[in-house]
């Protein structure tokens, strides 16, 4: 495992709300607003290396060089449809990020991640990327979507959930070492399911009142 390419945010508001993501009695609404929530906290260091420009500003007082992010910044692309959970709290964050949609399901005899929708910024090639995923389980979809979008760029993706399992970590980074996975945890493995243990169940299900 690339722990050089492995930030897991042990925050005291990330960590708190978290314990709440967990608990099954939480119910949905309060569930996708601690998606976003969190989300949000875990933007604000995931863009820690966008790169900044000097720009002249007039203050009330004199004019002055501040910084400003540079070139045309910054795009999320949820994986379909759990990730849709953490849009709007980076969106609190960032409100001139580009967003892209990609829905990815496993075909049923080869296992295979299959890409069925992908909607990207037309000017992807020129910003940075967050892949969003609630869950980083097996790594399959998480992989799959970075190799569709590597396709159309070149420049930095990242990838960030808000709970990983080791093997999905370890998926990525064999697949994908140039990739940053930032998490809010590091879980203890998956069941014979394919579930994160200890987890927090079924993230789109959870999100979206459907379980």
């Amino acid at each position: 495992m690339n722990m050089e390419n492995l930030t897991i945010l042990d925050h005291p508001l990330i960590q708190h709300k978290l314990s709440i993501l967990r608990d099954k009695h939480t119910g949905a609404k309060q569930f996708r607003e601690l998606v976003g929530e969190i989300a949000t906290l875990m933007c604000y260091e995931a863009t820690r290396d966008l790169p900044l420009e000097d720009v002249e500003v007039e203050t009330p007082i004199t004019r002055t060089v501040c910084k400003q992010i540079s070139g045309k910044k910054l795009a999320i692309v949820p994986i379909l449809r759990a990730g849709l959970g953490m849009v709007d709290g980076i969106y609190q964050l960032v409100p001139s990020v580009k967003v892209g949609h990609i829905g990815l399901y496993r075909d049923p005899e080869t296992l295979q991640p299959v890409e069925y929708y992908c909607k990207l910024p037309s000017d992807i090639k020129d910003r940075e990327v967050i892949i969003l995923d609630p869950m980083l389980a097996t790594g399959g979809s998480a992989a799959a979507a970075i190799d569709f979008i590597r396709k159309r760029t070149d420049r930095s993706i990242k990838f960030m959930a808000i709970i990983a399992a080791p093997e999905g970590v370890k998926k990525i980074h064999e697949k994908h070492p140039d990739v940053h996975i930032y998490c809010a945890a590091m879980d203890e493995k998956l069941n014979d399911h394919g579930y994160i243990v200890p987890g927090l169940g079924d993230a789109g299900d959870r999100i979206f009142g459907t379980k």
